[in-house]
């Protein structure tokens, strides 16, 4: 039985007479109580001589610039990879190949009878080039679609940039009278420039030298225009010929009404007609500076005289007058280093035939 006062259940754990008697012979004297005190460290030495409870986060700008700076390297690395693959990758785009010369024809055609006068308006009326456009609005641009490597864009730009070269070079004035060369000049492959400059610095008949195969001018101590109104037809065709070059060809004949040099504005005036057949090549670089490279130039010019060097400049034969008889003087099948002079015969149908005066 348990003893008065004692629970029910006996005697508690740990209270004497429970199960942790065998700990009551553990007994602190006072000495060892006294001797067990308690220290409190200063602030400065639980700085320095302990490790701090609680750890500093990080200053969040810091991190931010440091995740900042390592992605910037990393782009870095990866744009100067992309660059390095990219020109040490074997399928680069070919270069454009150099220009070819320019190859130059240029044939007089002579009158068989003497050249028809008379007022600029009714020679036309009277000529094949009744039904022909005037100025720029003869050279007409065909229906543009894409190619298999080109945009219809690009196309468009080929086309317009042919057209543009045959304005400047075949209708406007200054360049007719041989006072400005710059708004042809501006339209070359810059290959071809060193050509082009020679041809009119030292004009040569080896059929890459002729001023007149890059555009038509007259000599003005000779002709002048009697209409401003050049009448013009003809077309243009574009073809692609690779997967990096397209190719325009255009034929068109031009209509000058002239008149001799300081007559007077009655004189009577006649008609010079020429015909060119020019072929241009555009490669990518081409389109995007609208320029072109021109790769052969057919040029037939009358009413000329056969034994007159048409290189330089033309020399028509104006109303009234008539060819003289033979053909080009000192033609020499055997030389070398020039081309053979040509001649051919304006036929009289692309004469005005005018009504018998009363």
């Amino acid at each position: 039985m348990s003893g008065p006062g004692d629970p029910p259940q006996g005697t508690p754990e740990g209270a004497p007479g429970g199960n942790d008697d065998e700990y009551r012979s553990v007994v602190f004297d006072e000495s060892f109580v006294r001797a067990a005190r308690l220290q409190e460290y200063s602030a400065q030495e639980r700085v320095t001589d302990h490790t701090p409870a609680v750890r500093r986060r990080p200053v969040l700008g810091r991190a931010l610039s440091r995740q900042a700076l390592i992605l910037v390297l990393l782009i870095a690395v990866a744009f100067g990879t992309a660059i390095y693959l990219g020109v040490r990758q074997p399928y680069q785009t070919p270069l454009a190949k150099p220009a070819e010369p320019l190859r130059i024809t240029v044939i007089p055609l002579a009158p068989t009878s003497p050249v028809p006068g008379g007022s600029a308006d009714d020679l036309v009326a009277h000529s094949p080039a009744a039904q022909f456009r005037i100025g720029g609005n003869g050279v007409t641009l065909p229906a543009s679609r894409p190619t298999a490597h080109f945009s219809e864009g690009q196309v468009i730009t080929a086309l317009t940039t042919a057209k543009d070269y045959l304005v400047e070079s075949s209708l406007d004035p200054d360049v007719l009278t041989g006072s400005a060369l710059r708004p042809v000049r501006l339209l070359l492959d810059p290959q071809q420039l060193d050509q082009f400059d020679q041809s009119f610095t030292r004009p040569a008949s080896d059929g890459r030298h002729a001023p007149t195969g890059w555009l038509v001018r007259f000599d003005p101590s000779q002709a002048v225009l009697a209409d401003t109104k050049i009448r013009v037809e003809g077309t243009l065709r574009v073809t692609e010929t690779n997967a990096d070059t397209l190719e325009v060809t255009s034929d068109h004949t031009f209509v000058y009404a002239l008149r001799p040099t300081g007559s007077d504005p009655s004189a009577k005036a006649s008609l010079f007609t020429v015909r060119r057949e020019l072929l241009f090549r555009f490669d990518r670089d081409d389109l995007r500076m609208h320029q072109a490279e021109m790769v052969s130039s057919y040029v037939q010019a009358g009413p000329l005289a056969c034994s007159t060097d048409s290189v330089d400049r033309l020399h028509p034969l104006l109303a009234g007058q008539s060819a003289k008889a033979g053909g080009p003087a000192g033609t020499d099948p055997y030389a070398t280093g020039s081309a053979t002079n040509l001649c051919g015969t304006l036929a009289a149908s692309a004469q005005p035939s005018l009504p018998p005066s009363r």
